[in-house]
């Protein structure tokens, strides 16, 4: 990968940096709020889980693309971290903070799929 390529990476990652770090300093909407009414109490409890799904959602990414920024620096960007193979251009391109190649993330993808199924599985709880 040229020079020219990797500093667009990282200015692409910093800029990414930069919005998620906005989003994570915005935790109002987790205030608890009390109200004599239950129906606005369920509607208060479902909002603040989807601003905690949508904040872990965040920390999430922010990890993923300062973990690809350190890749930069370190001189690992663009190689899978699991077989150390390039990672395929344009998948770059269209998530520039992954970390592995398309064959290795799906491969983690149908493991984290499997895991899901034996634990609901397990509880009682699938179909």
């Amino acid at each position: 990968m040229t020079k020219t390529e990797l500093n667009g990476f990282r200015r692409t990652l910093e800029t990414r940096r930069a919005e998620l770090g906005y989003g994570t300093s915005s935790r109002e909407a987790l205030a608890i709020e009390t109200s004599p009414d239950q129906l606005d109490r369920i509607q208060n409890a479902c909002d603040r889980d989807w601003a905690m799904s949508n904040l872990e959602r965040t920390s999430n990414r922010l990890r993923e693309v300062q973990a690809a920024l350190r890749r930069l620096e370190t001189g690992r960007f663009g190689v899978c971290v699991d077989c150390e193979e390039n990672i395929n251009p344009k998948r770059l391109a269209a998530v520039p903070w992954a970390a592995s190649c398309i064959a290795c993330q799906q491969a983690a993808d149908r493991e984290q799929t499997t895991s899901w199924n034996e634990t609901e599985s397990s509880l009682g709880m699938a179909a």
